[in-house]
């Protein structure tokens, strides 16, 4: 939001008015993330055979690794990385009066010709330097992909 080279408005006026501090404005961090990225990558790998692992056990199996971490480490970048481990939580499957319930359309329907149903499905691919979503377009009754796509999602500070 600041523009560095704009005659009009000095940066210490323009970080006033934005009512940023100018340190914060030149501060460039010093800090090395690549040993959290390589954590995350063992995080993410470790999730994607045990999903039921919690931090605590995440914590155990990258100590047993080699790797000291604590569990403040751990919750943080499991955290960021948006995962949780899978356990049966408290009353899920109670509704109340307040959600609609959305009806089942295809409870009843035989499928039995090509086109009469369709499906799609995205999903994440992890790669070396990012992600690739790909999405698919299936037909139900052959279970033919009549169409995909898929698409990169590069993620910063990947090595």
């Amino acid at each position: 939001m600041v523009e560095p080279g704009y005659a009009m408005i000095t940066v210490s006026r323009q970080c006033e008015l934005l009512g940023l501090s100018r340190s914060a404005y030149y501060y460039r961090s010093q800090r090395d993330d690549r040993y959290n990225l390589q954590l995350m990558n063992l995080l993410d790998e470790q999730f994607t055979r045990r999903p039921f692992y919690g931090v605590d056990r995440m914590v155990a199996w990258l100590n047993r690794q080699g790797h000291r971490v604590n569990p403040k480490r751990v919750r943080r970048l499991m955290r960021l990385m948006g995962l949780e481990a899978i356990y049966p939580k408290p009353r899920l499957s109670q509704s109340t009066q307040e959600h609609k319930r959305y009806p089942y359309l295809l409870r009843d329907v035989v499928i039995d010709r090509p086109d009469q149903v369709w499906c799609a499905d995205i999903t994440y691919i992890r790669m070396l330097c990012g992600f690739v979503y790909l999405v698919a377009i299936m037909d139900w009754f052959s279970r033919y992909v009549l169409a995909w796509e898929s698409r990169r999602c590069w993620t910063q500070g990947f090595v």
